[in-house]
């Protein structure tokens, strides 16, 4: 099965270049199947990270960055994949 963890952050205000820098340079404890990084207006960095595990396995996931850099807690989530879609 595979599972996606999705760590989303909102930078202090001006800060999402240092944010998403910051967050590509955290090593994780093994690598992922895949790892994307993201941005969006308003200062956020998305990472997606992609492992071949159940749902509820123990994996190795992003810290939080320190107070300064970030303006509220990060949000996690996980999902599971639902299968590949069909091309319409």
């Amino acid at each position: 099965m595979t599972v996606a963890l999705m760590w989303e952050a909102r930078a202090a205000e001006g800060r999402g270049g240092e944010l998403l820098d910051w967050a590509r340079a955290q090593r994780l404890a093994r690598p992922p199947l895949r790892r994307e990084s993201f941005r969006a207006p308003g200062d956020r960095v998305l990472v997606i990270t992609w492992w071949e595990a159940p749902c509820d396995a123990e994996l190795p996931e992003l810290p939080e960055p320190d107070g300064d850099l970030v303006s509220r807690p990060v949000h996690r989530w996980r999902f599971e994949s639902a299968g590949e879609e069909p091309h319409r």
